[in-house]
């Protein structure tokens, strides 16, 4: 192995840093889409914000802003209650400064009710993600969730 191919300590750190920044994210999906809360919650930090107003306006229905952890947690969790999900985070680009770091990602978000799969409602999304680390693991301080495009029946989203 010559010196262009190995990997210095520093740039060893820079990527164990950007997986586990990326790791919040799929812990988020992942937590979503078992429908566990705890995992849900390990996402986020205490004082976290949530917006996915500009998504949700182009689906068609207005959804809070909400913040801190709990509230996330709680509200996503109810919401998305009577819907079977799979989110697929993809194109990751991380973006490092100390212990604070930003996330663009695109994330395919497929929804289909509980007790009807015949129906279903796919969006494309942008997510915009400012990240603080916490000791050992990174946590999403603010996420921003736009739609790039979307098909099916949004009344998916309204447990309707």
């Amino acid at each position: 192995m010559n010196s262009q191919t190995r990997t210095s300590p520093s740039s060893r750190a820079d990527v164990a840093d950007r997986l586990a920044v990326v790791d919040a994210l799929y812990r988020f999906a992942a937590g979503i889409d078992q429908k566990d809360a705890d995992l849900l919650r390990s996402a986020f930090t205490d004082d976290a914000v949530s917006d996915i107003r500009p998504a949700a306006a182009k689906a068609g229905f207005e959804y809070p802003v909400l913040e801190g952890r709990e509230t996330i947690v709680s509200a996503l969790s109810g919401s998305l209650a009577p819907i079977d999900t799979t989110h697929s985070v993809s194109n990751p680009r991380v973006h490092l400064q100390g212990d604070q770091a930003h996330l663009d990602a695109l994330v395919e978000a497929q929804h289909v009710p509980e007790h009807d799969h015949a129906r279903y409602y796919l969006m494309k999304n942008r997510y915009s993600v400012d990240l603080v680390r916490h000791g050992a693991v990174w946590l999403i301080r603010c996420i921003v969730v736009d739609n790039v495009w979307r098909t099916g029946d949004p009344s998916v989203l309204t447990g309707i």
